[in-house]
């Protein structure tokens, strides 16, 4: 149900941003509520996954269209898109930790049940609070007010492709930034290599967003950035994984059992930051 710039009806480089809105918009407005319809009837990791990557994609158009919006607004927005997707990323985040440790061959078999018995627990009140936020409420309320507002304000109207250009630099300006700090960041600096991977992440969904608009060459360095979202994103699994079991130590009456777990998941993330890094030079 992936949304990009091959599968969804395009307009015109010269038509307005502001026209241009609902078209990016609309099919990925639908494609959320009904990935989060779905989450009610399928509780398997890859729904989740959807979801909150669909999630991540509006706040990214949001703050896309930024320069055109009312601040306040589009903060509040891309601020309810945050908290959908962090109710459903509360589960994945167990999915992530149970397939990792899994990997481990052994090591935390005991510990796997409990695991998975906390994700059930989880499961359950990230379906609660997604029913109880009404989604399709919500996200349609956003589309309707954001394309009123754009088709009322009184900026000055301007072509989608030099718009497109426009905000595509600025995601690639920031994300530029960012390698520098992280290559000259510490190893256990981490918060430099996230910050490489949320950049790198909005810069991706824009160019899937607005590929067609924007000139040659892009499409190289849409490769690229795959290759880093993975690598970094791999990354990002162990250090979440490790914050996730420390905060949740009371489900295991063993503290062999948890720091067998912790020292292979610390392991394993010096081992994926080693090669995130490489992806910098």
């Amino acid at each position: 149900m992936k949304q990009d710039s091959e599968s969804t009806p395009q307009p015109t480089r010269e038509a307005s941003a502001q026209q241009a809105f609902g078209a990016y918009a609309g099919p990925l407005i639908g494609e959320t509520i009904a990935l989060a319809d779905a989450v009610h009837d399928d509780p398997s990791p890859e729904a989740l996954h959807k979801l909150r990557v669909s999630l991540r994609r509006l706040r990214s158009l949001w703050w896309a269209f930024a320069p055109l919006l009312d601040k306040g607004e589009n903060a509040r927005q891309r601020a309810v898109y945050q908290f959908l997707a962090t109710a459903a990323g509360k589960t994945r985040d167990w999915d992530i930790l149970i397939e990792l440790l899994e990997d481990q061959r052994g090591g935390a078999k005991d510990l796997l049940p409990k695991l998975r018995q906390a994700r059930g627990e989880t499961l359950a009140v990230s379906r609660d609070t997604l029913l109880n936020a009404d989604v399709k409420h919500l996200l349609r309320d956003a589309f309707t007010t954001t394309t009123a507002q754009l088709n009322t304000a009184h900026t000055p109207r301007i072509a989608l492709h030099k718009f497109a250009a426009k905000r595509v630099n600025a995601s690639e300006r920031t994300l530029k930034k960012r390698i520098k700090r992280a290559r000259r960041a510490k190893r256990s600096d981490y918060a430099a290599f996230h910050d490489v991977r949320k950049a790198g992440k909005k810069l991706r969904y824009l160019f899937e967003f607005f590929g067609p608009q924007l000139q040659d060459g892009h499409k190289r360095m849409l490769k690229r950035l795959k290759r880093l979202q993975k690598r970094f994103g791999m990354l990002n699994d162990t250090v979440a994984s490790a914050t996730l079991l420390r905060d949740n130590a009371a489900i295991t009456s063993s503290s062999g059992e948890l720091d067998t777990a912790l020292d292979w998941l610390n392991r394993e993330r010096k081992r994926r930051l080693r090669a995130a890094a490489r992806l910098l030079d």
